[in-house]
């Protein structure tokens, strides 16, 4: 608690903050908004995402694929709503139904004659199953007769809450394949019984050393335990207060490894059934991660693949399970990080495989033959493998995506390519600049493709896998109307990170009455997460970065160093060092963008995110307070020691160091200047609410001015829009020096 001289003088200096940033403003000659100005300026951004509705047509193609992938169709709403059928080998279209014999075969079967949003369900050469109004019905396309059907359920299944597996021992009873022998565990002990013979223990565990799941070799001549010695298991609770269905206050647990803690480890052992003799195997303790094997097709040998604690190698093991005899056959132990975000790894029927790999600087496909030898790099260059679309064996080729292969083109945009299992032949499917999304035919033969950027509407075309041949051109989609409107797209920006040479890529939104002869300041979107890439590079026809930038800013959304997809010497800045978030790329790349236009005001620099990016928010006012001067962060991993293990060691790594401290907010809240508003869901089962409080303990503790919005019993969140009408005032009062509208009217 502070005392009334600290309080008073923290007052004083907020005021006086307010004083400089309105002055400022005066300085350049400049009145601040006024009051009805900046109602009406609220009252344009809330209206902004309604004015986009109905503007943009022919936003998608999604297909349906008919006969394993010789047709498809696809829901199009130019004109007026139509289906078309299309042969994917000559690109030809038609109509799906013909719309007139459907309205009275419809209205013959008892329902509606209208088709007002009429959704097809399923298609094959037969029929179709389609809703109308909410009843399913079935099309038979010869004699146009229909038949009332129910149809399953479209509502998607609720996702469950990220829960740690606890690794319960499996009280299966699993038999050999030669059906010989029968195996359970049963308390602590492993249970053996021949066919019509009795059972016998052939192993115990113990509470500390337990087996878990047994699996009979395909050859019977071995059973493989798994044992587990867990961890602490450690929990954390929240609470919420004021939970929804009335009553007392909820009371929630956890189990929740964080970085540095004792976590669970497995080991293998193999039992002779004729003997009942237990030994363990060779292959390492897994010291992290998922004990899964996979069976090779000599029926007696198996697989185990690892990543060690602390994400700093990778090893794939071949294990017999009669001798116990295990030899590593593929090792990668970069000097940094194994990324397990971007891990790839697919078994072919020789049991050669495709895997991705960084061991040449970048995210690139190599063939491993099954003894661990390189058959071929399939993919080469200073680009990068986004996503493996498919290991195709029947055509001999693999089907990815990946960015940064054209010189001179935005490094994030994805285009797919196809390569043989030789690495020889790479076709490039879809050559047209832009960032491309597509889905691949059942067959692989063909790919259905949708390309934009964040200021061109999207194109949709078919394109054969094998040479990248056009097939057909499917639609592009209508913004002209939203254009006509005087709709102000964002702009990509690009700018020199800290070394001087890499470009780094970002995109500006500015209010649609942008005056570049005034002051605007300037507002960080950020997310700094090194899971991947994040600013936007498909089209939408709204962004709510312009809803906030209406208020009277310029919004950037900056991809820095330490983020995914540019190659791992990028990557590697993240690397014991989360809390640069990359930002001294991104003060950089603002101080650039305001060299080039004369609106855009560094001097009022503020910032927010959630999760990772309210973590690197809140970093920003700390490091970085001479030119961060205001922050929002919700939900923010404020030291990473206090956040989930499988993602902060993978970048902090372990054994936990002094990097730890140097990165947390909370061990350097009392380098705060300027202004902060945390925001927070009281029941967040991902980032625990811990880590907010904890910060706002250490900003009390060092005699800091803050705010501290709590959401009751919201989950891990960015203040929803409470939390974003409260984001936008704190913006307004500290960067424009003008007090929001009264919410309480």
């Amino acid at each position: 608690m502070l005392n009334y001289l600290q309080e008073r003088s923290l007052r004083h200096r907020a005021a006086a903050l307010l004083v400089v940033v309105v002055s400022g403003a005066l300085a350049l000659g400049q009145a601040p908004p006024s009051r009805a100005e900046m109602e009406a300026r609220y009252k344009a951004a809330d209206a902004l995402q309604g004015q986009t509705r109905g503007k943009v047509t022919g936003l998608s193609v999604t297909p349906g694929w008919v006969a394993g992938g010789k047709k498809f169709w696809y829901a199009w709403d130019q004109p007026a709503g139509t289906f078309h059928l299309v042969d994917t080998a000559t690109g030809s279209k038609s109509a799906l139904f013909d719309s007139k014999k459907l309205a009275m075969a419809l209205t013959k079967a008892g329902g509606t004659e209208s088709l007002d949003g009429l959704s097809v369900a399923a298609v094959t050469d037969e029929g179709m199953d389609f809703r109308v109004q909410g009843k399913g019905w079935h099309l038979t396309f010869a004699g146009y007769s229909v038949a009332e059907k129910t149809l399953p359920s479209r509502r998607a299944p609720g996702r469950e809450p990220w829960n740690q597996n606890l690794w319960p021992a499996s009280r299966a009873v699993v038999t050999s394949p030669d059906g010989n022998w029968s195996a359970t565990i049963e308390g602590l002990d492993v249970v053996l019984t021949p066919k019509g013979g009795t059972k016998k223990v052939v192993a115990t565990g113990t509470a500390a050393d337990y087996y878990m799941r047994l699996q009979w070799a395909l050859d019977s001549g071995a059973l493989v335990a798994t044992r587990c010695q867990p961890g602490d298991r450690k929990s954390y609770t929240y609470m919420q207060q004021a939970p929804a269905g009335g009553g007392m206050p909820e009371v929630h647990n956890r189990i929740y490894d964080r970085p540095g803690d004792k976590i669970d480890t497995f080991t293998f052992e193999t039992v002779d059934p004729a003997t009942g003799v237990a030994k363990p195997t060779q292959v390492p303790k897994i010291d992290y991660g998922d004990p899964s094997i996979r069976w090779s097709s000599d029926k007696r040998s198996f697989l185990v693949d690892m990543v060690a604690r602390g994400f700093g190698s990778f090893s794939l093991y071949r294990a017999d399970s009669r001798t116990g005899a295990a030899t590593r056959i593929i090792f990668d132990n970069p000097k940094t990080f194994f990324d397990t975000t971007q891990q790839f790894l697919a078994y072919l029927k020789d049991e050669s495989m495709v895997w991705l790999s960084e061991r040449d600087g970048y995210a690139h496909l190599y063939h491993i033959g099954a003894d661990g030898t390189v058959l071929a790099q399939l993919t080469k260059g200073e680009w990068v493998v986004r996503q493996v679309v498919k290991v195709d064996e029947e055509h001999n080729r693999v089907v990815f995506t990946a960015s940064g292969v054209h010189k001179g083109e935005d490094p994030y945009y994805t285009h797919y390519f196809a390569v043989g299992l030789d690495g020889k032949g790479m076709v490039e499917i879809t050559p047209e600049s832009g960032a491309h999304d597509g889905e691949l035919s059942p067959d692989g033969e063909y790919l259905v493709d949708t390309y934009s950027t964040v200021a061109q509407a999207p194109r949709h075309n078919l394109r054969r896998v094998a040479d990248g041949k056009l097939v057909a051109k499917l639609g592009e989609a209508d913004d002209s109307t939203l254009r006509k409107s005087g709709w102000r797209y964002p702009e990509p920006f690009v700018a020199k990170g800290r070394d001087g040479k890499t470009d780094i890529y970002g995109v500006v939104f500015r209010p649609k009455n942008y005056d570049p002869s005034k002051k605007y300041p300037v507002i960080e979107d950020i997310y700094a997460g090194p899971q991947d890439s994040f600013v936007p590079k498909t089209y939408r026809p709204y962004f709510r970065n312009q809803a906030l930038a209406e208020l009277g800013f310029v919004v950037v959304q900056i991809d820095g160093m330490g983020t995914r997809n540019r190659g791992k010497a990028f990557h590697d800045v993240c690397f014991k060092n989360i809390g640069d978030a990359g930002l001294p790329d991104r003060i950089l790349w603002i101080k650039a963008l305001a060299a080039q236009d004369k609106g855009v005001d560094a001097n009022r620099v503020g910032i927010f995110g959630t999760s990772a990016g309210g973590q690197n928010s809140t970093g920003a006012v700390l490091f970085h307070p001479e030119f961060y001067k205001v922050a929002v962060s919700s939900c923010g991993c404020h030291d990473n020691r206090l956040d989930k293990l499988w993602w902060n060691e993978q970048w902090m790594s372990y054994p936990v160091g002094p990097e730890y401290s140097a990165s947390s907010n909370i061990e350097n809240a009392a380098k705060l200047k300027g202004n902060l508003m945390l925001i927070v869901g009281e029941a967040d089962n991902n980032v625990p609410p811990e880590s907010t409080y904890r910060l706002a303990a250490a900003l009390q503790k060092a005699g800091k001015d803050y705010e501290l919005v709590v959401i009751p019993n919201a989950d891990h969140t960015d203040g929803g829009p409470y939390g974003d009408h409260k984001r936008k005032d704190f913006f307004v009062r500290h960067l424009l020096g003008v007090e929001p509208p009264v919410w309480n009217g």
